[in-house]
């Protein structure tokens, strides 16, 4: 058990916790949220014992083992594997006591120490260890790579599965979904999920913690409120409290109305694809968001360029990726043909370093083609937020200076009441940039990309440090944006509210993806899964001593893999029309049971109960037809491609 109470803590000047009570049980997974600065990772400090409280007391039950991902991470020359090994010490202690009984041929201790590894699962640790570094993005071949070798995000990343890898009966994770894309998120959600031991989780993405948390601890007004359930549920919960309670619900009511305004501009558009009909429903519980974030400080919008071009951006035959000093290519995107048209609103999705990142920078221009042709409309206005866009802010400069610079002629307070929508005001507006948190740099990048007034909008993980209120203010704002949106996250809540098609960026191509997020999910699943059956496939034919070379073994399972996926769409459409055929079967055998009975046709009351009885056997019986035709012509058609193979 963990509680806290009547806790105050100070910081500086700045009094975080006053009198705060909480109490959480073993087993609990508890979401931490609240607005930047009130003292989340400060609450973590409490319980590691870095921090001393003011006033109150801090009580944990004894004995528990504590993982907690440290914050910083040296360029260690380490193998990433053993740096995640090294997460477990009490193994690490019984390894070294064994190298050392082995020096001194002891071999009584020899058999101790084995016992007591295995009792530790020490001989599976290897593979574990490898499982975690696989699971958050890592190849196979980047196991035995020194940590020094990767750049600070995926040390980070690292860091995170020797975290996880550390026997814990609590575990503390400080927005571990930063440094992630969306496959390793997925991953990570799924591993949280099965946890055995207590989570408390600080994170800003709402998705992540509706599925892994079912409690939500709310940082509000220096003290701390527990709320049971997942996100969401806190977030209906307090809405009908700030309803209740505040003197607001004027306020709160504007706030939905907008929203209201988004679903009505979207509803007779969302009726083309799933992903469509699920960002309307997502639009509609927004009106409920909305509520529970009618008292956060940011509400922007995105104004868009009065002049527009059809289409705004062409990409003809084009061969994307990277080309060195030597000429040299590395091409990551071959044969990409696409065309950007005004309204459109696009979420890419594909597998970490497939692309999308450098599809993204193809479009803007910064990276010019290795082949093909890139064709801008007449009035293209790019706005480009990069996954790095806050190391090219000027730290001595303030957020005032930025904008200025962008528009010397725009007037001091339009400049002020710009950047007062993203939380800068008064003074803020002038501080120095160089002593913002993460948060407030994000928040200024965000804001000088909307100062452009952009008709074609490329976002690259916008939400990086930034907190929940201000991504809902982001989300907002996209969908209210009038001009064409691609956008790369790992923040689905984001994708569902802001996208309405999706493009798949994998094996090295760019097409569009006809499914949501739940069918990307199983489509990765799949994608992992055959990966491992090559890896297994590799294994076996090394082991048997198969000759064939390795490019050709590899090609012809690329083949097999590449017919399966092709296969699909129309194995889907054959197995969804036999469902039917079933359904409307079992439903015409009750109908020709009920037709059966003698009495319908002597009985004159009964007259119209047959007439309705005759008429919906027709129906069944042409239906029945149509879907028979439908399933021949999808088996039809697999036979072909099949044969056509």
């Amino acid at each position: 058990m963990i509680a806290l109470r009547q806790v105050s803590l100070q910081r500086g000047t700045q009094r975080l916790f006053e009198g705060a009570d909480l109490t959480l049980h073993a087993g609990h997974k508890a979401g931490i949220v609240g607005p930047n600065g009130a003292g989340k990772s400060s609450l973590f400090g409490l319980l590691l014992g870095q921090l001393a409280p003011d006033a109150g007391q801090v009580e944990m039950s004894g004995g528990q083992r504590i993982a907690h991902m440290a914050q910083e991470v040296e360029a260690l020359d380490r193998p990433i594997v053993d740096y995640v090994l090294d997460g477990d010490h009490e193994l690490r202690r019984a390894e070294a006591a064994l190298e050392a009984a082995r020096e001194r041929d002891d071999a009584h201790r020899e058999a101790e120490l084995h016992g007591i590894i295995e009792a530790l699962d020490g001989y599976s640790a290897p593979a574990r260890a490898a499982q975690l570094l696989v699971g958050l993005g890592f190849a196979q071949a980047d196991l035995e790579r020194p940590l020094a070798d990767f750049s600070g995000g995926w040390r980070m990343r690292a860091n995170l599965a020797r975290t996880l890898f550390m026997p814990s009966d609590l575990l503390l994770l400080d927005e571990p979904t930063n440094h992630l894309d969306l496959d390793a998120l997925l991953w990570l959600e799924q591993w949280l999920v099965r946890y055995p031991g207590t989570l408390l989780l600080i994170s800003h993405d709402r998705d992540f913690l509706d599925a892994v948390c079912d409690h939500i601890v709310h940082f509000d007004r220096q003290r701390l409120a527990l709320y049971r359930g997942n996100y969401t549920t806190f977030e209906r919960t307090r809405a009908e409290k700030l309803a209740l309670q505040q003197a607001e619900a004027a306020k709160q009511q504007a706030r939905k109305a907008e929203i209201e305004q988004f679903v009505a501009r979207f509803r007779y558009k969302a009726t083309k694809a799933r992903q469509a009909q699920s960002r309307l429903k997502m639009l509609e519980r927004m009106g409920d968001i909305a509520m529970a974030h009618a008292d956060s400080p940011f509400h922007f919008t995105l104004p868009s360029a009065d002049k527009t071009s059809h289409p705004l951006l062409v990409l003809d035959e084009a061969r994307l990726g990277y080309r060195d000093e030597a000429g040299h290519e590395t091409v990551q995107l071959g044969g990409v043909k696409l065309t950007l048209l005004p309204g459109q609103r696009i979420g890419l999705l594909g597998p970490n370093g497939a692309g999308k990142s450098t599809l993204i920078k193809s479009l803007t221009g910064e990276l010019p083609l290795l082949a093909g042709k890139r064709v801008p409309g007449e009035h293209l206005a790019i706005g480009y937020f990069a996954q790095h866009q806050l190391e090219g802010l000027d730290l001595d400069a303030s957020p005032f200076m930025h904008v200025q610079r962008l528009s010397p002629t725009a007037s001091d307070q339009e400049i002020r009441n710009f950047l007062g929508g993203f939380g800068f005001k008064g003074d803020d507006a002038f501080a120095q940039v160089g002593s913002f948190s993460g948060g407030e740099k994000a928040r200024l990048a965000l804001a000088l990309v909307a100062w452009h007034r952009p008709n074609l909008l490329l976002l690259d993980e916008p939400t990086n440090h930034l907190d929940l209120e201000m991504r809902e203010a982001l989300t907002e704002a996209l969908a209210s944006f009038e001009g064409t949106v691609i956008l790369v996250s790992h923040d689905r809540h984001l994708l569902r509210a802001t996208v309405d098609e999706f493009w798949r960026v994998a094996d090295h191509r760019v097409e569009p993806f006809d499914g949501d997020l739940e069918d990307y999910r199983a489509w990765l699943k799949a994608r992992l899964e055959g990966e491992r059956r090559e890896a297994r496939a590799d294994k076996a034919e090394r082991q048997t001593g198969n000759t064939a070379p390795k490019e050709d073994r590899k090609a012809t399972r690329r083949a097999a893999a590449e017919l399966r996926e092709q296969l699909r769409p129309l194995k889907r459409e054959r197995d969804r029309a036999e469902k039917a055929m079933e359904k409307v079967q079992a439903e015409l055998a009750t109908v020709e049971e009920a037709l059966g009975e003698a009495e319908l046709y002597t009985d004159a009351s009964r007259k119209a109960e047959l007439t309705k009885q005759l008429a919906r056997q027709g129906e069944l019986k042409s239906r029945l037809e149509e879907l028979e035709l439908a399933w021949l012509a999808a088996e039809e058609a697999l036979e072909a491609e099949l044969n056509g193979t």
